[in-house]
């Protein structure tokens, strides 16, 4: 057999920390071949990520440390390396897309500049790199490469952020990429479309591509194995589909049980009465862009309503804007039928904890020199007839349960958690509120499927005992199909399908609704086997 081009053998990681010695990672052995997709699969704290993090030398240490193991690329063991020779591989002969890519790209430099860099600093001119940072921009779908090249980060959505890092890592056309999470962020097609392109440059170069994932739908679609984690050790391994008809393991079974799409969608329900919240001719620009044109929106007690759509779409805007977080050009939002475009400030403040907001990104959002329990109960400090002091800890240890969490998490800060466990965060702390209306703004893209099943069970499970309404904006088509009892389909700012879920899902009217769903992929290896057959043909 030829030799792997890279190999992981007995890998053991451990982090010292206050509260004692932790084992990322026990004994692991995996290997990747040339031309081969290998997916590690896993919940947050499984220590898929960390694997990947020893194959880049990125682990800190301390507090990190690798007790055993090797990590052979092309036969040699990295781990024995000179620091310079390690940089010689790193973005070159190996490159990693990261889970999040706001904390990854620096915001004072143009995102032009810092895909060139990656060319430059492996030898490439600078005209070789601005050439081949522009038909990255291309590849990776993102819309006027040229303008693009001299925008900064923050200009664009989290979906658009996480192609351009994409676009980085594939600079140097490198033997190995590792991609850890990489389309958690984007939506259903630009999904699709990122997942063939990296198909594509499989196939152009021999790449090994290491994936790092959570969603069992990707690894239906791109991967040829799966390593499946849990505790820091593997379970379970084998060919994708093999392990998916068959697993033997436990956790493998109930990460299957807990994918989402496969279950009865919602009956329709009644609409009749006063609505929650209705928003009326809403319209927002930035300059000559037209974010939102004259969109309506009725949301009812009791209602969970799913905004869909590609980045750039205006869901995002829509939800910041109905929350006056950035306040419309035109256009009404009634609130039970009060204005919240004529309050007073100090009428708005007193509805802040009927309307919370769990936002896309949680390292934005979550204060870093918080503690899990001061982000939490900050809720009752500011609206302090919620909750009596006394009362805090035990309800913040109850909301941590609820969302998948320990306890004794609430000593620590946000940077100790993965991007998942994050999110769950934010979700306690807009729970913390006791709010009458929840907006999502892709509250679950980050998390594993059975943390996403508990959570949205819990959402639903909230909805019914107190009657909250949810505003919940997700490119997750599955999560969608399970969750939503109404459906917003949004393109170029603008609502070009609503209706019923069930409506939306079995008989979509607009010819972007269906591409959207067509898009969407499938847990089960060979039910997209069979849909890329279909589409070969269409795009030979």
């Amino acid at each position: 057999m030829a030799e792997p081009l890279l190999e992981v053998r007995d890998l053991s990681v451990e982090f010292h920390t206050a509260a004692g010695t932790v084992t990322a990672v026990q004994n692991v052995s995996w290997h990747l071949d040339r031309g081969e997709t290998l997916a590690i699969l896993g919940e947050s704290g499984s220590g898929k990520s960390v694997s990947a993090s020893a194959v880049m030398n990125l682990i800190d240490m301390p507090p990190g440390r690798i007790t055993s193991g090797a990590i052979l690329l092309n036969g040699q063991d990295m781990l024995t390396m000179t620091a310079e020779q390690r940089r010689r591989i790193n973005g070159c002969k190996i490159a990693m897309i990261f889970q999040d890519p706001l904390a990854h790209l620096n915001p004072v430099y143009t995102v032009g500049w810092q895909i060139a860099e990656m060319v430059t600093t492996h030898g490439g001119s600078r005209g070789q790199a601005r050439v081949r940072a522009l038909e990255l921009l291309r590849r990776v779908g993102i819309p006027e490469p040229e303008a693009a090249m001299r925008k900064y980060p923050h200009q664009f959505s989290g979906g658009q952020r996480q192609r351009l890092m994409i676009a980085m890592a594939l600079a140097c056309k490198p033997d190995i990429l590792i991609a850890d999470e990489p389309t958690t962020a984007l939506d259903v097609t630009v999904q699709a479309q990122v997942l063939d392109l990296l198909g594509e440059l499989q196939a152009e170069t021999g790449m090994g591509l290491l994936l790092i994932t959570h969603d069992l739908g990707v690894v239906a679609e791109i991967a040829d194995r799966v390593v499946v984690m849990n505790g820091g050790c593997i379970v379970e391994t084998g060919p994708a589909a093999e392990v998916y008809a068959n697993p033997r393991h436990p956790y493998t079974r109930k990460l299957i049980d807990a994918a989402p799409g496969k279950g009865a969608m919602p009956d329709e329900r009644d609409r009749s009465g006063q609505p929650l919240l209705r928003a009326e001719r809403l319209t927002k620009s930035y300059g000559a862009f037209r974010a939102l044109k004259g969109v309506d929106l009725t949301i009812m007690p009791g209602e969970t309503v799913a905004v869909v759509g590609e980045s750039g779409s205006g869901k995002s805007t829509l939800a910041r804007a109905i929350l006056r977080l950035d306040d419309p050009d035109g256009g009404r939002i009634l609130y039970r039928g009060n204005d919240l475009m004529a309050m007073a400030p100090r009428q708005l403040f007193g509805l802040r904890r009927d309307l919370q907001m769990v936002f896309q990104d949680p390292t934005q959002s979550l204060n870093p020199r918080m503690t899990v329990f001061q982000l939490i109960s900050e809720a009752w400090v500011i609206h302090p007839d919620i909750l009596p002091r006394a009362g805090w800890r035990d309800r913040v240890a109850d909301l941590l349960v609820k969302v998948g969490l320990h306890p004794e998490m609430a000593a620590r800060y946000p940077h100790q958690f993965s991007g998942g466990q994050r999110q769950r965060i934010a979700i306690a702390r807009a729970l913390a509120m006791e709010p009458k209306l929840i907006v999502c703004d892709e509250a679950v893209s980050a998390l594993d499927v059975s943390i996403q099943a508990q959570v949205i069970g819990l959402l639903d499970g909230l909805r019914r005992e107190f009657g909250l309404s949810y505003l919940f904006i997700a490119h997750d088509l599955p999560v969608v199909r399970d969750f939503a009892d109404r459906v917003i389909v949004m393109k170029s700012g603008e609502i070009v399908e609503e209706g019923p879920v069930r409506q939306i899902f079995d008989a979509p009217a607009h010819p972007y609704t269906r591409a959207l769903l067509a898009a969407s992929i499938d847990p089960d290896p060979e039910i997209q086997a069979a849909r890329r057959a279909v589409r070969q043909p269409e795009t030979a």
